[in-house]
């Protein structure tokens, strides 16, 4: 493994994690949050590319809520590496800005997408899964997705559908990829069971890896709004102006509706690290001491006949639970959130009934 001077990554850190409320906030979103460690998802984020992306190499999309913040959790960037969007338009106009972003410094470049809120934590498999797509994406021309190998039939997750082995194209490490069938959407528990039993499926964890070149002739062929939009950002001399006036008029869509389920030059590299997209409160109690009752937290709180309860506290203020049971209880300083674990997924409707200030 080798820092190269043409390897750039695109860290895209705007999501707003909903899912995570009270802790989390339209400013403090999941991937700014320190659910495990002193360590936010972001910082796990860039530290994972160490040795792999050179620091001045790596750029972080935000927007203008969290701008700040982000900032001050990714210090070790180069100023000009953070950028915000003047306004959300979803994961599309994201990538495409962010391309153009590192187009402007390395039209050449051997560029990487990555969420800023996953929980990786075997970092050697990592990095040489990520090198390998990189080098795949460099010498054949095509994009690369990292798909997860699945452990379970888990319907919450997107999946790639894995076709042959492409002869002919391999990486340094000696990877070889193969053709992407097709992206299927998140899946029911049956279907996602046949997934499973079929072996050809990975997850789609929203990894990419391509080259610039490469790249911008798809989007010119798949979506040349896109294409036209990246050309004026690498060229233009007044960007922020440029931005407040043209992106609000991108199409609001995903990367994997624009150009992945769209290209015939898509090919899936599996890597066999652990992942977790840390979806919600039980994400992360799997991940937090348990008691003889059942309950995980990284607190001290009393029980008294209470079990299977997930407790997570920034408040400093002692919890006692009694007779309670399958709750998770997350309190903050001007919040406190009590729910069924088996409604934790209507948490982020919940978050539209609270007041605005709390949001």
């Amino acid at each position: 493994m080798h820092l190269s001077p043409n390897r750039y990554v695109l860290i895209l850190a705007g999501g707003s994690g909903t899912r995570f409320w009270p802790l989390s906030r339209d400013a403090s979103p999941k991937q700014l949050l320190q659910f495990f460690d002193e360590q936010t998802l972001l910082e796990k984020t860039i530290d994972r590319l160490e040795g792999l992306v050179p620091l001045e190499q790596i750029f972080v999309l935000t927007n203008t809520i969290q701008e700040q913040a982000v900032r001050a959790v990714a210090s070790m960037l180069p100023h000009d590496n953070i950028f915000a969007e003047p306004e959300k338009r979803d994961t599309a106009p994201a990538v495409a800005l962010g391309l153009a972003l590192i187009a402007r410094k390395d039209p050449d470049a051997v560029m990487a997408v990555l969420p800023s809120d996953q929980l990786i934590q075997d970092q050697i498999a990592f990095r040489e899964t990520l090198e390998a797509a990189m080098d795949v994406a460099h010498s054949s021309g095509n994009i690369i997705t990292i798909g997860i190998k699945p452990t379970w039939a888990c319907p919450s997750y997107g999946y790639i559908e894995r076709g042959a082995e492409v002869e002919g194209i391999s990486s340094m490490g000696g990877v070889v990829p193969r053709r992407v069938l097709q992206f299927r959407e998140k899946p029911s528990t049956e279907v996602a069971q046949d997934y499973l039993a079929s072996g050809n499926f990975a997850w789609n964890a929203g990894i990419f890896a391509w080259h610039l070149p490469a790249v911008r002739r798809e989007l010119s062929v798949h979506c040349p709004a896109l294409a036209e939009f990246v050309t004026q950002v690498t060229d233009v001399e007044d960007l922020t102006g440029f931005l407040l006036r043209e992106y609000g008029r991108l199409e609001k869509t995903s990367i994997d509706f624009a150009l992945m389920e769209k290209s015939s030059r898509i090919l899936n590299v599996q890597a066999e690290f652990d992942w977790d997209d840390v979806g919600g409160w039980l994400s992360v109690a799997s991940y937090l001491p348990m008691d003889a009752q059942g309950n995980q937290s990284r607190l001290t709180f009393s029980n008294h006949d209470a079990s299977d309860n997930v407790i997570f506290s920034t408040a400093g203020q002692h919890i006692a639970l009694l007779g309670v049971r399958d709750l998770i209880v997350v309190q903050t300083q001007d919040a406190l959130l009590i729910a069924r674990k088996d409604a934790a997924d209507d948490i982020k409707k919940l978050v539209e009934s609270v007041p605005s200030q709390l949001r």
